[in-house]
């Protein structure tokens, strides 16, 4: 078999399947030769998520005929006048992304400097079918239509519309954040979805772009040392999301994923954040560029750095000099119920209705199992009834018997967060909210393997906000969550409308809910589906709907929360793998007061 060379359309699309894996990735490269251009305002167009076509507008210095045909070129760039690639002071430089795209669909390039005549080329997969002038402001526009129409072994493995909408807008929305002095708009199928302003400081363009309410939940992050100098926004530990992917990080400007970075970010909330919860963060990093690789891959997300180490403590000590400065705050949604009780006048009861009452509450008569927990844990105190007291109320009546009951009996509870149990053959520590949600997440196995959970629909219809894509995702799977008992709607472009929750949730954190449901999917391959991720999902809702640390439990709740642990599986861990209880023996708690 003798050797050959490829022929060079094929040559154009090998490399172009480097490059242009899907429209979000061709977007980027036209989106940062807007940004190169010294472009102040940047309008995006994409229909079928960026499939069907991607137009990128910029007002930058444009281009004159002979730059366009040679910019069409292979490795041809203004980006590097003295050819040291190891001094990249721009987002591109290699050369590749206009030939690539343009061989891989019809590219439409039409561009003007200021003070000349505009020019309009256009290449049909590679070929150059019509060239001439062009009337158009100064700076340049790019057309890209039917990517990959022409290699449908490619064009079968995208995605679908709103997946691939989704990877385009958030590619826009880094570069939107590294760059707050550029107006960026985005227009999908006719419909604006993102538009920001220029200039603006760096967190209120952040917050516009993530989370409005990070604005308000988050530290600035300053730190310089030793040439590298570390800015941006980093949520409080409280302020956190299911999944990492609202952690944006930027390296002189440029965005990028790599693992150093997150790894510096997990290190600086540790102790700090649950392990199943992740930070909202944006981190810019700016080094001279003969300490970092940015030529990696072709994509350019991928970079190294010559001091890694160094990159890491620096990232780590800033997070957590920012944290520290935040002193107490955290964030918390505002309960509604709370509120209104905290707001009312207590009524004052008579004594003996007090004895009544915990008499009724020590009774051992308690059902095991079978709805007991949800009627008692789902209650909230309210005012009307006696202060509730973070330790076992006397006893009106003899207490149970501890050798009837594995987990013993409900003694007291500590912290607010741990009841404290007395079995025959030692003392049992119950972490309330880690037991309550394997109990949640068992009930809903069952309800989910005899067809469907039963919802409860809420009074008042909420409305949750979330951004455009994460509620693609919920409408995607409305029929699949309506049989978890969650009836969601969409309600405009960026809001979904919960009408109904799951019945065994009792009053949780609904906005909390649906935000993490959002995240959960987008992890999700999209050809499994929710029942396939069970215990994802209703891990996910059982947390929610948990009886939470710091909440005091009267006797009776602590009680039959033990009982029905005792009767349930998998209850010695709760959903991510934590114990929910443990247990110090006799013997043990004789060799701590040197009885043995």
């Amino acid at each position: 078999m003798s050797i050959r060379r490829l022929p060079e359309h094929l040559v154009n699309r090998i490399a172009a399947g480097e490059v242009v894996e899907r429209p979000a990735s061709a977007l980027k490269e036209l989106v940062e030769n807007a940004i190169d251009a010294g472009a102040t305002r940047v309008a995006v167009r994409l229909a079928s998520g960026g499939i069907d076509l991607i137009e990128v507008i910029d007002d930058g210095c444009g281009m004159t005929p002979a730059d366009m045909a040679l910019a069409l070129e292979r490795h041809a760039t203004s980006k590097l006048p003295d050819e040291e690639i190891d001094q990249v002071t721009t987002l591109g430089f290699r050369g590749e992304a206009l030939p690539s795209i343009a061989s891989v669909a019809r590219l439409t390039l039409e561009s003007r400097v200021r003070g000349s005549d505009g020019w309009r080329r256009v290449v049909d997969n590679g070929a150059l079918v019509e060239e001439g002038p062009a009337a158009l402001p100064p700076g340049t526009r790019v057309l890209v239509e039917g990517l990959f129409g022409k290699v449908p072994a490619r064009r079968k493995f995208l995605r679908t519309p709103r997946a691939e909408y989704g990877a385009s807008l958030d590619i826009v929305r880094r570069l939107a954040m590294a760059r707050p002095d550029i107006a960026f708009s985005v227009e999908h199928d006719g419909r604006r979805t993102l538009s920001t302003n220029a200039p603006e400081d760096r967190p209120a363009r952040v917050a516009a772009l993530t989370d409005r309410a990070l604005a308000e939940n988050s530290v600035g992050v300053d730190l310089e040392r030793e040439g590298l100098r570390l800015g941006g926004v980093a949520g409080l530990p409280t302020f956190n999301r299911g999944v990492a992917d609202h952690q944006y990080l930027f390296v002189n400007g440029r965005p990028v994923k790599d693992r150093l970075l997150m790894g510096a970010i997990r290190g600086a909330y540790a102790e700090m954040i649950a392990r199943d919860r992740h930070p909202v963060v944006a981190l810019f990093l700016d080094l001279p560029a003969d300490l970092v690789d940015v030529n990696v891959h072709p994509a350019k997300t991928e970079v190294r750095f010559r001091e890694p180490q160094m990159i890491r403590g620096l990232i780590v000590s800033g997070l957590r000099r920012a944290l520290d400065e935040a002193g107490h705050r955290s964030f918390q949604r505002p309960n509604e119920a709370a509120l209104a009780a905290w707001q009312s006048e207590p009524q004052t009861r008579h004594p003996s209705e007090d004895r009544d009452l915990w008499r009724y509450a020590e009774s051992p008569a308690v059902p095991a199992f079978a709805g007991t927990t949800d009627r008692v844990l789902d209650r909230r105190p309210t005012f009307s009834s006696p202060p509730p007291l973070a330790r076992a109320e006397p006893a009106y009546a003899p207490p149970p018997d501890t050798v009837q009951h594995p987990l013993g009996v409900a003694r007291g509870q500590v912290a607010k967060t741990y009841i404290v149990a007395e079995a025959e053959d030692g003392l049992v520590l119950v972490d309330q909210h880690a037991a309550h949600e394997r109990l949640v997440l068992e009930r809903m196995r069952a309800a989910l393997a005899g067809g469907r959970v039963a919802s409860q629909a809420l009074l008042i219809a909420e409305v949750i906000e979330l951004d455009e894509p994460a509620c693609d995702r919920l409408e995607a799977r409305l029929s699949e969550l309506a049989e978890f008992g969650l009836d969601l709607e969409r309600f405009g472009p960026r809001a979904m409308l919960v009408r109904s929750v799951p019945a065994m949730l009792g009053q949780g954190d609904v906005t909390g809910l649906v935000t993490d449901l959002a995240d959960e999917l987008a992890a999700f391959d999209e050809a499994l589906s929710l029942r396939e991720r069970l215990d994802h999902v209703a891990a996910t809702m059982a947390c929610h709907g948990s009886v939470r640390a710091g909440r005091v439990l009267s006797v009776t709740e602590m009680n039959a929360l033990l009982r029905e642990m005792e009767v349930t599986p998998h209850s010695r861990q709760c959903n991510h793998g934590r114990p929910t209880w443990v247990k110090l023996a006799h013997g043990d708690i004789e060799k701590l007061f040197g009885r043995k």
